[in-house]
């Protein structure tokens, strides 16, 4: 093989990541996506698509958004409004962000996993990547956080979606500092700063360098 062709393999390998995956092992500069938010008060308190936009920003990243989020909604409210279909069935996005509410019992754990499953054949349909935004508990039921977070992570594994790990990275905070800053004055939903850190966590799992 000469060295001419040898060296058009390699840049054909470099850059072959396509959007709907997680991107790696490339600088996300010059990027652009598209992504539909679904879910509840916890996704459009302080505007979560917008932050989310504005983190992207700061590593040189083009994001499209669009939000559908209403009150104390889970994913299969969603889902039987049937929106959300059209949406992803009619419009181009490279991921798809779902979330209800902490989910750490059986019910919600049901939700995500027999309910996800039905967006994630929609998403693997038109060639959309499905993420699970896990939240966290209100802070009166900080003792249930462990199970908030299995049950997203489970989800996401078991249908093949990726997981926004935003809970974990909270408990960790909480854990090391004992500050409640992420939390808004309700001790549910989150503080301006929780949803900047929200929207670090989404940019930096959806677009790793």
């Amino acid at each position: 093989m000469n060295k001419i062709l040898l060296n058009i393999l390699l840049l054909l390998c470099t850059y072959s990541g396509v959007l709907g995956q997680p991107v790696t092992n490339r600088s996300t500069s010059g990027l652009a996506a598209s992504i539909l938010f679904v879910g509840n008060s916890l996704t459009y308190t302080n505007n979560l698509p917008e932050l989310v936009v504005e983190a992207a920003e700061l590593k040189g990243i083009v994001l499209k958004t669009e939000m559908l989020a209403l009150p104390n909604y889970a994913i299969i409210d969603h889902w039987s409004d049937g929106e959300v279909q059209n949406l992803i069935s009619n419009k181009k996005y490279d991921f798809v962000i779902i979330q209800q509410g902490p989910s750490s019992q059986k019910a919600g754990r049901r939700m995500l996993i027999e309910d996800g499953q039905k967006y994630d054949s929609l998403c693997a349909l038109h060639d959309v990547k499905l993420c699970y935004f896990m939240v966290w508990p209100a802070l009166p039921n900080f003792q249930t956080f462990d199970a908030v977070i299995k049950n997203y992570t489970d989800a996401a594994r078991i249908n093949n979606a990726l997981i926004i790990p935003v809970g974990e990275v909270w408990k960790a905070y909480f854990e090391r500092t004992h500050d409640v800053q992420y939390y808004a004055s309700d001790g549910f939903h989150p503080s301006l700063k929780g949803s900047q850190i929200a929207a670090e966590v989404i940019v930096d799992h959806l677009f790793r360098e």
